[in-house]
């Protein structure tokens, strides 16, 4: 850690990137965040302690991820300083890090809750007094009405049940109109064929589809045996589930063997927004990172940025792309323990990594479940705090009809 000490990694753990990190912050996929605070404000603002500690140069390290992504900020620092000058200010002194962001405030005297604005004492310790704590803070503090002595206890916790029965299960509770992303590529491999066939048995009607080619699997027969048709997302567009697909390639490469969603759109049954294969890549790893939107010089000029902002950069027309979100993710691995930590093979990596972070609920579906501890750290793909669901794909079943 920054302090020089030796950090070991957990049962179960994976090893992420900086950027990773970054993402996992700013995407929301933390519960809560403690910061090193050196000041907070009675309105949630703080000042970290490295740029306090760098005076005149404003060092604030992670402090600006940790202060917008967590959905909640807990501040953690002394009440006074040395002087007995206290660290609880009406406004903070120095250059903030976050803007009302800090919901709780714990120090060596006391718990304090930031709520609307305004600061409320939830826990004192042994020994002291309210009268004590409101003379040692320089912001307006009311005590709650349910004040009580702070607490020590260990909390009992246990780790989240992923691992579901089967596909039906896993998704049970996916509604009418989510917006769903799928996995694929041009042939059948790498798709989620099992939870495709239990996304189409559970009926969810009106989805929003996102995915790399709305199912093309099925006309282009790569790698499928004579006779059999491929598993892809064309059974929920014959199935009449989907209203619109956000896809990079949703048509046959053949026009005498058309797809079924070229057919139900020639119909009008569904709608279209085409994206290009580069720009969808990077449209799912913004939303997965928080980031709203980006400047791309993919499809200045051409219909593609109809309709869109742009901007010239160092002489050159960018156009302005927006994150993609969903409801629910469905992608296929080939191994994952019961934590979610997902190693992918073969052409099972082509979205699926930039697919998994960028939704509330991701679902993966695997040939096989270990435990903790079973997948080398370095070989986890998709760390398991992306993955809310893990399913075995049974051994009997088919990727083809």
């Amino acid at each position: 850690d920054s302090d020089g000490n030796n950090v070991s990694l957990g049962t179960g753990g994976a090893i992420v990137s900086l950027m990773d990190l970054s993402g996992l912050l700013r995407g929301g996929k933390v519960h809560a965040a403690v910061v090193e605070a050196d000041q907070v404000s009675g309105s949630g603002d703080f000042v970290h302690w490295t740029t306090a500690h760098t005076p005149g140069l404003h060092a604030p390290g992670s402090a600006l991820n940790l202060a917008r992504g967590p959905q909640r900020v807990i501040a953690l620092l002394p009440h006074t300083q040395e002087d007995g000058t206290s660290n609880i200010l009406a406004q903070c002194t120095l250059p903030v890090d976050g803007m009302a962001c800090v919901d709780t405030i714990i120090t060596d005297l006391a718990v304090l809750r930031v709520d609307q604005g305004r600061l409320r004492l939830t826990e004192l310790a042994t020994g002291w007094s309210i009268d004590d704590i409101k003379s040692r803070t320089a912001a307006l503090l009311e005590a709650a009405p349910d004040l009580k002595e702070m607490s020590f206890e260990t909390l009992a916790s246990s780790a989240p049940q992923k691992v579901y029965a089967s596909g039906v299960e896993a998704i049970a509770d996916l509604p009418d109109g989510a917006v769903v992303m799928i996995d694929g590529f041009a042939g059948p491999g790498g798709m989620p064929h099992y939870l495709l066939v239990s996304l189409r048995d559970h009926g969810a009607k009106n989805l929003t589809l996102i995915s790399n080619t709305a199912g093309i699997a099925r006309v282009v027969n790569f790698g499928t045996p004579p006779g059999k048709l491929a598993i892809d997302h064309s059974l929920l567009i014959e199935n009449n589930q989907v209203k619109k697909a956000i896809a990079s390639y949703p048509v046959s490469p053949s026009a005498s063997n058309p797809s079924a969603f070229e057919l139900a759109y020639r119909r009008g049954e569904v709608d279209l927004e085409l994206v290009p294969q580069g720009t969808l890549a990077e449209r799912l790893r913004a939303g997965g990172a928080g980031v709203a939107a980006f400047f791309t010089p993919t499809g200045a000029g051409t219909r593609i940025a109809e309709g869109k902002e742009s901007r010239v950069i160092d002489g050159k027309e960018y156009v302005l792309e927006r994150g993609l979100r969903a409801d629910f993710c469905l992608i296929r691995g080939y191994k994952a323990d019961t934590m979610g930590n997902v190693v992918y093979k073969g052409t099972s990596r082509n979205f699926n990594s930039v697919m998994a972070p960028a939704a509330r609920t991701t679902v993966v579906e695997v040939d096989e479940i270990l435990e903790p501890g079973q997948i080398d750290p370095e070989a986890i793909v998709t760390p398991g705090i992306f993955v809310s669901r893990v399913v075995r794909r049974p051994a009997d079943f088919s990727p083809y009809e």
